[in-house]
Formats: C-alpha cells, structure tokens, sequence
C-alpha cells in the first residue's frame, strides 16, 4: 500500500525554564493508505506533538511532514486551514462540543468552510449522524447525551467532510469499557468499509487492539511497530 502519511527526520524542540527539550527526535515513519495506527507509549514520548503535526496544527523544527503528498508545513493561514478542512478528521479526549448547539449543529461546523448550501450542510450533517447511529438523537444538545453518543458525535463531525485522515487523541480517555469499545468499533468500521486513515494516540491496551499497526515511542524516538489483525467490529 502507499504511504498517506510519510514522515521524514521530523524534529520538535520547545523551550521550558531556559533549557530545550526535544520531543520529537528525527523520527522517521511511514503510514500506510487505509491503515489503522495506535500510538502508544508513555507520557512525554511525543505522541500528541506527531498527531498535531500530521493535522497541521503544529510546525516541526527539522525534518518533513508530507500528507497524500502534499508538504503541509509549506502551507500557511487561509491556505492550511481549507487543506485541513478537506483532509483531516480530529477527534478529541474531550469530545470539544459547543454545549448550546445541537449535535446537527455541531457536526455542521465543519462545513461552514466549504461552499456548500445551508441544505446541503442539513444534509451532509444527518448523514454522519446516521453513520455513527445517532440519527435519532440530531436535535438533542451534548448535555442530553451520555459520553459515549457525545463522542459519536465528535466522529460523525471528524467524518462529515470526507476526509482522508482521521486523527483521534485518547478518543475512549473518558468513556466507561461499553462506550469505549463502541466508539472504537465505529473507528474499525470507518477504516474498513470506508478506508480511512486514522491514527490514534492511546494508552488503553484494550483501544490498541483495534488497530493494525500498533506504534510504540518514546522519548521522541519510534520503538517497535507491530502489525496485527484487528477485533472483529
């Protein structure tokens, strides 16, 4: 398979109290079309700073970031944020619901970007919500929701513009097991019915069951990778 997300050298220092710390140290990693990839390993490896390069919302101090090909660190303000827009899908620990809106509403922010109609937003949006199993609950505010659905709902807006990449951060961090493995089986479904790209930082063994190709890092550098087939969703 080609890579969707390649890698290449990337170095990410930040300064703290006079001294530099390297969070990132000339990792090098491929990430496969349609693959499903945890990241694991402890607190302070680098984990989240990859994840927020791949989406463009960091910059590396070294090295190359490339995404279907595209350097995206050469991009900047109006020009990034419409690629991100197109391209990657994020999914939160905290689900990062605005609590007056509706889950329609709120997986229709998203789409305030493109240039699609105020219908066709209406629809974009209860299609998601349909794919998550959330059709039912589209009028209801994330404070008359339970963990598990508000979090279905962060997917179903990841999801509504189609992206190539979904990059998702301790996405079961504060789920109960139930909720947790259900949001992870909609995961597996979206990686194999609709061949998504998603990369997950987690800590859950259990979370990085579902994937197939499990990432262990630390302290900046890439450990073992290991290739595996996923539970059944």
């Amino acid at each position: 398979m080609p890579s969707m997300i390649h890698i290449d050298k990337v170095t990410r220092q930040y300064s703290r109290g006079g001294e530099t710390l390297t969070v990132l140290d000339e990792l090098d990693l491929d990430i496969e079309e349609g693959g499903f990839y945890a990241l694991m390993g402890p607190s302070g490896s680098g984990k989240t700073t990859l994840l927020n390069l791949i989406g463009g919302l960091d910059q590396p101090d070294g090295g190359q970031v490339l995404v279907d090909g595209v350097d995206i660190h050469d991009l900047d303000g109006a020009d990034l944020s419409a690629w991100r827009s197109e391209n990657v899908g994020f999914v939160f620990q905290g689900f990062n619901l605005i609590p007056v809106l509706t889950a329609r509403e709120n997986v229709t922010l998203p789409l305030l970007l493109t240039p699609l109609s105020r219908r066709q937003r209406q629809q974009h949006a209860l299609t998601a919500l349909q794919l998550v199993g959330l059709s039912d609950r589209s009028e209801h505010r994330p404070d008359q929701l339970s963990g598990g659905q508000e979090q279905r709902v962060a997917i179903a807006r990841a999801v509504v513009t189609d992206p190539k990449v979904i990059l998702a951060d301790e996405p079961t961090g504060d789920l109960d097991r139930q909720s947790a493995d259900s949001v992870l089986d909609l995961l597996v479904r979206l990686n194999r019915e609709m061949n998504k790209t998603i990369v997950m930082v987690t800590h859950d063994p259990l979370a990085a069951q579902h994937a197939t190709q499990i990432v262990h890092m630390d302290k900046g550098k890439l450990g073992q990778i290991e290739a595996r087939k996923t539970v059944e969703a």
